[in-house]
């Protein structure tokens, strides 16, 4: 008998806290959970599941605590909160979809797997900081912040954001043990937020102070455990080319060709769409068969081809 197909769904920050949801706990496993009846939909189907998330504003919230307790608790480097917030999201995800297995009568293992991610110490995004973390400022916070050495960016009409490096994932350091899991029908949540950025040094493996875009790593992680399905899950139903602007078309299907075609026409920005078919994209060409984007909610209609973007090779 064939062994079922594996499929890495990369759950959008967005699901687990809406980006109008003043941040609780009880918000997010109160999304969390809506997010997880839709996912279930590829259990029934027969596939194995690997979930990876995003953290943005879980990280981001580390970091306040950290900053507002300066000189009464010890400081934490960037990949430590990183570290931290894949234990946080990633107990929000395991607790949710126990209970909604639990509440559907079925029962399967759930694991949760603080994943490092190596990256190239010589990457440039380490010369030009990109990724925004963490909540809004206003100018006077915005200087405080540059004059502690962060760096900051203007974003119009909502304010100044703490932007970090964002280097490009290469490799899933625990791939071996997850593929390992899932081969033994365990649902494992890994590469959070990215995954912890690691480099390789003299003497072993050590954090380095960078968020890595999870959609990216989802790709390589889905490389790197042979998945069939890259499934990525946002806030909008389908990738669609002049987003928002005249000429708005939704695309229900496109080739990797057509895909670089459009994200060289500028259809993909780089802080929304643009990282979401990158990904989809070199998945595909490093062997996945499938990679749709769409919502949660959007699911089942787009495993069915009735829903989302499907990207093909």
């Amino acid at each position: 008998m064939p062994a079922a197909p594996v499929a890495v769904v990369a759950l959008g920050g967005h699901a687990i806290l809406p980006k109008r949801a003043r941040p609780t706990v009880g918000r997010q496993f109160l999304y969390t959970r809506r997010a997880m009846r839709h996912i279930l939909y590829l259990l029934h189907q027969g596939w194995k599941l690997v979930i990876t998330h995003g953290n943005g504003p879980q990280v981001g919230n580390i970091l306040i605590q950290v900053e507002s307790a300066l000189g009464k608790a010890y400081s934490i480097p960037l990949y430590v909160a990183v570290a931290e917030s894949e234990g946080e999201i990633g107990y929000v995800i395991q607790q949710s979809l126990y209970n909604e297995l639990s509440a559907q009568g079925l029962a399967q293992p759930i694991v949760t797997v603080l994943t490092q991610v190596r990256v190239d110490p010589k990457d440039p995004a380490f010369q030009t900081p990109t990724k925004p973390v963490g909540p809004f400022y206003g100018e006077a916070e915005a200087e405080s912040l540059r004059r502690k050495g962060m760096v900051v960016a203007h974003y119009p009409g909502q304010g100044w954001r703490r932007v970090v490096p964002s280097p490009r994932p290469v490799e899933i350091i625990e791939a071996s043990a997850l593929r390992k899991l899932v081969a033994q029908d365990i649902i494992v949540i890994a590469a959070g937020g990215g995954g912890i950025p690691v480099c390789q040094r003299r003497g072993g493996l050590k954090g380095v102070d960078a968020v890595i875009d999870k959609d990216l790593a989802s790709a390589v992680l889905a490389r790197d455990i042979g998945a069939e399905l890259l499934l990525i899950l946002t806030d909008v139903r389908k990738v669609a080319l002049n987003y928002m602007q005249p000429g708005h078309t939704e695309i229900d299907r496109m080739t990797v060709a057509e895909a670089l075609h459009y994200s060289r026409q500028g259809h993909f920005p780089p802080g929304t769409m643009g990282p979401k078919v990158e990904a989809a994209v070199q998945f595909l060409q490093g062997g996945g068969r499938r990679a749709i984007i769409t919502t949660p909610e959007g699911v089942a209609e787009a495993l069915e081809g009735r829903g989302g973007t499907e990207v093909v090779p």
